[in-house]
């Protein structure tokens, strides 16, 4: 259904010579927009002042659409090339980190410290579901399983940031609800956001785990074959 809708815009790009290559350094500008929105958060917004969140969600999400439009582009305008693989996916990783990188600023710089460390360690394990998948194809079997891939990590990232941001304005920054036992909030109108990141951090590591094992049994059975 998005590619449908994304097709006009994709004729319009080959009608006009627009290489892969350019989109995608189109996309990873855009992030590193994202992060510098989130910066600024950090630096001039208060700690109850979400709209920051909400703004770099609708750009990580707006950056999605340009990693859908470069391998389209390269399909239908028959530009695809082995480089331009690699350089889709290089600038892939850069997005992602720059992404991540300033949501962990943000965070800490408002003293979530509890979630920006699964920030970082969502981060972690969004760099492994790509290396294990890169490097198991490099070994010559696929390991394209489990959940969390590129796509859901950022509707993921970016939906969850919007909400965050929404709910602020129109329900209230400072919503806290506490539990006598918790040393920490039970929901907090940021949880909207860190909550996504923290279960993001879980799903993305087990599936680097579960590609890991994958290829594991993937290649044995190679080996077994000689």
């Amino acid at each position: 259904m998005v590619y449908k809708i994304i097709d006009p815009f994709i004729q319009t790009l080959i009608r006009l010579k627009v290489t892969p290559n350019a989109i995608t350094t189109v996309g990873l500008l855009i992030n590193l927009a994202a992060a510098v929105v989130l910066i600024i958060g950090a630096e001039k917004g208060a700690r109850g002042d979400h709209s920051y969140v909400g703004y770099a969600g609708l750009i990580i999400l707006f950056a999605g659409l340009f990693d859908m439009i470069d391998g389209q582009l390269a399909r239908k305008g028959n530009m695809a090339s082995k480089f331009g693989a690699l350089y889709d996916s290089v600038l892939d990783r850069y997005s992602e980190m720059i992404m991540f990188l300033g949501i962990c600023y943000y965070l800490v710089s408002h003293h979530y410290f509890l979630s920006s460390l699964f920030a970082f360690i969502a981060m972690i394990g969004s760099v492994m579901v790509s290396y294990t998948r890169a490097r198991a194809e490099g070994l010559g079997v696929n390991a394209s399983v489990g959940l969390m891939q590129r796509p859901e990590r950022i509707v993921l990232i970016g939906m969850s940031a919007i909400a965050c941001g929404l709910f602020s304005k129109w329900v209230g920054a400072d919503v806290k609800i506490t539990v006598e036992w918790l040393p920490f909030p039970l929901f907090e109108t940021i949880t909207l956001f860190t909550f996504p990141l923290a279960v993001l951090a879980v799903l993305a590591n087990l599936t680097a785990l579960r590609r890991l094992f994958h290829s594991r049994k993937l290649l044995m059975e190679t080996e077994r074959k000689g």
